[in-house]
Parts: structure tokens; sequence; C-alpha cells
């Protein structure tokens, strides 16, 4: 029987390396100075596999090639064979970056056509990596233009409506990108509930980790961005409030497939920020999810925590979504839990995936930025060579092997100042984007780590992937390997090389034989229609 061909359009990513700036005021010199090599025109392809490598020397960034299949019993030091009956119960839902409101001006800023471009070659299916999960805050981020607002600050739900800034820049962008990829989801996190929602915590707004398992009791106003709790009365209003979001998005043709109760729950530092302990999260979510159900809304995930591996090290905290579902009411309605990496390890999810694997897990946040070492040395560094490889060994093999649905980076494009950010203290102004755009012109980008390890995920695991059971025959240390299967029946397969050689595979099933180089320090994806 003549195996089918499949044909699989590329990418050319560009070929220049992303400096780290300092806080230094801008000299002129923090401009990328190697524009992007624009994408030609997709050629025609017929060969058998396709495969994307990424190198942290910056030698490959994307670069595809096509070869065909080896012949059987094609020998190489190590082989891997694959079955292709034997799949993880856990589909993927996807991955990508965060759309903030500072992402949406600075792409907003950039000529039409040249947007469309790098839209297209992020998110489309046909022309790009496909990217297909994205996040958006709730409100404002410490990544918003202005100020800090939610869509109801004047007290009372009555006066719930679209903020400016979420109407003039989100919304084009969003709208975008639907148009390219009609089925992107979205995850929706609030950085802060409104502030007549609020109430000081127990002993002050501090960090003192003992406040965090005191039950509120005061409810006075607290007329602060940063910290404070949720006043237990105003439950009903603020699921109200969510409610009243998800059905905003949605009447603007924005699909939300999740949202989180709050963006990182345990830091009471943030710009915009509510402590959220596990005690108070357990308690809302029976408020939240009914409310949601009864507004037609119950295909729309809530996640618990969306926070550190780590639990930030709040006594009390530990295990934070396991506490919830030990509630009867509150499991029933709890849908999975987010996480992010700026502390403890991704091993944590082990422990969590064990005790509940029905439940969901997504990974919700990471960045990059000058608290990363040997970014000092401005000249010399790129994310490439310090990020590309570890990060994609955590964030994306590391979740996905144990139970995770999708994995979102933060943010998809900032300048070349790192911003706009939020002028309040708390936010991040050492924060780089997936992509940095040159403020000077915006039309020149470089392409970060995060954007590479996004597009290698999302250009070989498709929505509804599910992980393949491999048998590995001796791998050195630093090689990491994973094999999907997608719904059209494509081979999709996720390399990690983080050792210091070169290395020969032979990928092998009964019906085909895939011979693969992947170079030193490295990450790779290959596809092929089984």
């Amino acid at each position: 029987m003549k195996i089918s061909k499949i044909f699989l359009s590329g990418i050319l990513a560009c070929l220049c390396a992303c400096n780290c700036t300092t806080d230094k005021p801008d000299d002129g010199q923090n401009t990328p100075d190697t524009p992007d090599t624009p994408t030609p025109k997709p050629e025609v392809v017929t060969k058998d596999v396709v495969a994307y490598v990424t190198t942290a020397d910056s030698r490959q960034q994307f670069e595809r090639s096509t070869f065909n299949f080896g012949k059987p019993g094609s020998m190489s030091p190590y082989q891997v064979s694959y079955d292709k009956s034997a799949l993880a119960a856990e589909p993927v839902d996807g991955f990508g970056l965060a759309v903030t409101t500072a992402a949406a001006y600075n792409l907003l800023k950039m000529d039409p056509a040249d947007r469309t471009a790098f839209l297209e070659e992020t998110f489309s299916r046909e022309k790009g990596a496909g990217m297909s999960l994205i996040r958006v805050a709730i409100g404002a981020s410490d990544f918003c233009l202005d100020d800090n607002y939610t869509w109801c600050d004047k007290q009372g739900l009555e006066n719930f409506a679209v903020h400016s800034e979420d109407k003039n820049y989100l919304f084009p962008v969003l709208k975008e990108i639907y148009a390219i990829n009609p089925d992107v989801k979205i995850v929706g996190s609030p950085w802060s509930c409104p502030q007549w929602m609020k109430c000081q915590m127990p002993g002050g707004n501090s960090w003192d980790v003992s406040k965090f398992n005191v039950p509120v009791t005061d409810e006075t106003t607290y007329n602060s961005w940063t910290g404070g709790r949720l006043k237990p009365s105003c439950y009903d209003d603020y699921a109200e409030y969510f409610v009243k979001w998800i059905q905003t998005m949605e009447a603007e043709g924005f699909d939300i497939h999740a949202i989180t109760m709050q963006n990182e729950p345990l830091n009471p530092g943030n710009s915009m920020s509510l402590v959220m302990p596990w005690q108070d999260q357990k308690e809302f979510v029976k408020v939240l999810g009914p409310a949601m159900d009864k507004a037609g809304l119950a295909d729309v995930e809530i996640l618990l925590f969306d926070h550190n591996f780590n639990y930030d090290g709040k006594q009390g905290q530990d295990n934070y979504p396991l506490n919830i579902y030990a509630d009867p009411e509150a499991y029933k309605w709890a849908d999975g839990s987010a996480w992010h990496n700026y502390g403890g390890s991704v091993t944590e999810l082990n422990e969590i995936y064990a005790a509940n694997p029905e439940k969901k897990i997504y990974f919700t946040e990471a960045s990059i930025g000058e608290w990363i070492g040997g970014w000092e040395n401005r000249w010399d560094f790129n994310f490439l060579s310090n990020c590309v490889v570890p990060d994609f060994s955590t964030m994306f093999l590391g979740v996905l092997s144990r139970g995770g649905r999708g994995s979102v980076l933060w943010n998809l494009m900032l300048d070349d100042k790192r911003g706009p950010y939020s002028r309040h203290d708390g936010s991040c102004k050492t924060c780089y984007g997936g992509v940095t755009i040159n403020s000077a012109d915006y039309k020149t980008i470089v392409k970060n780590s995060h954007w590479f390890d996004c597009a290698h995920a999302s250009v070989a695991l498709k929505p509804g992937a599910r992980r393949m059971k491999i048998k590995t025959f001796d791998l050195p240390s630093g090689l990491e390997i994973q094999m999907y299967l997608n719904t059209d029946n494509t081979v999709g397969v996720l390399i990690c090389n983080n050792s210091a050689k070169e290395q020969d595979f032979v990928f092998a099933s009964t019906k085909h034989t895939v011979k693969y180089k992947v170079p030193a320090r490295s990450i790779a994806s290959l596809l092929w229609q089984e």
C-alpha cells in the first residue's frame, strides 16, 4: 500500500540573538540591531517528515527541514519504539503566550501588514506555529497602560462595564488572532477583585505567613489595589462579576476555556493583588461554581491556585489544591489547578497528579528577565543560551509528563524598554516578553526563548493530542523525548537535548522508521503522518 505523504508548511525564524538590557536610561544601544529575516512563502513539501530545531547557540532558530522515512532495521546508537495504541488519558489543550494590554499596545503600533505577518507566524495552523492557548487578565495586570482597574470599580454590579483599555487595545488584537485561528482558547485570571469587595488582612496587610490562615472577621473596606482579602459578604457579587466577564467576552467572540480565581493568591505585594489562601478559595469556589452553572457556563473550567510550585513558602498553604479537593462540595466545582515556576520544582506536580489524576493541570505563567543569571553581561547574554532548553524541559515536557494539558507563558510582546508596564510598585520592570519589539520603529523584532519554546510545542502537538507509550534504549543523560498522536493521525515528537553532544535517533513503529540527528543543547519538534 502506498504511504500517504503530508503537506506541512514551514516557518523560518529570525537569525538574530537577543540581548538583555538593564534599568539604565535608554542610550540607543538597547535596540536589537539584527532584524528577523522575513518569512518566505511556504514551499510545497512532498517528503515524509518535517523537523524544526532551535539551538542554544542561536545558530538555528526554529529552522525547518524535511526528509523521508528510513528503511526498516536502520541502526542508531539510540532507538525509540512507539505504540500509538497505548495513549495517555489526558489530551493536550494547547500552548501559547499571554496577551496583556501592554502586548496589545505594542502590536497595534506595528504596521498592519507587519502585525498580521507576526500573528500568522505565531497563531496560524497553516502558515505558522499554530499556538492555540492564551491567557488574559480579568481587568488590569502589572502590564497595563494607564492605571489599575477592574470592570466594576464603582460599587454595585449595575456599574459593570468593559474598561476602555481592554476595549481599545485587547479586543482588537484578540479579534485579529481569532480571524487567524478561530480555535484559540483563553484562560482568564484576575489580579484583584474590585476594591469595594476587599477588606484588610487580619493583623494588617503584611508578609506575615501566620496571617494567611486567619479567617476574615473585620470587613472594613480596604481601599488599596495591593493585598487585602475578599469580603465573605461579597462572594455572591464576585461570582456574578466572573459570570458577567465571561458572558461579555464570549459575546465578543472570544472562547473562554477556563478561569482562575486569583493570580498568585499567596503574593500580597503585586501591583494589583489579593490574598486568597486555600481556605478562602475553598469557600468561594462553592459559590462561583453554582453561579456559573446557573448562567449556562458549566463548560468553562474553574482552575484552583495559579501560583508557584513551592506555595511561595507560606506556612499552612502547602498542597493548596489538594486541601480544596478534600471538601466534597468544592471538589465538585473545581476542574483542576494552575501553576507558576517562580519558586519550587515541577516535581511538585507528581503528588498533585497522583492524588487526583482526574483533575486537570495547566502551567499558566513564567517569565524571562534580568533576574536570570548572567544578564549583567548584556552584550554577551541571550535568552536562548540560558533558557530555551531548560525551560522547555521544565514547563513543557515536565508539565506534560505529569498530567499537564498545556502551558502559557508571560507575555507575548514587550518593547525594548521592557514595557509598557504598570507605574505602580510591585509591577515587573525587569521582565521580557516572548518577543521584543524595537520602540523606535515598531517593526524590528527579536524572538526570545519563550516564543521558541511555545512554537516547538505547538507545531508538533495539536489540541487533542495524547502522549504515546514509548520504549527507549539506554538514552544518555540530558536527553528527553516525548511522542504524541494527534487527532489527524500525525505523530508529533518533542526532543530536548541538554547534553553537549549531538545525538542520533531512530524512531520506529511497525509501520515507519524515522532517523534524526538532534544538535547539542537544542530543542526539536518532528511531525509525520502515521
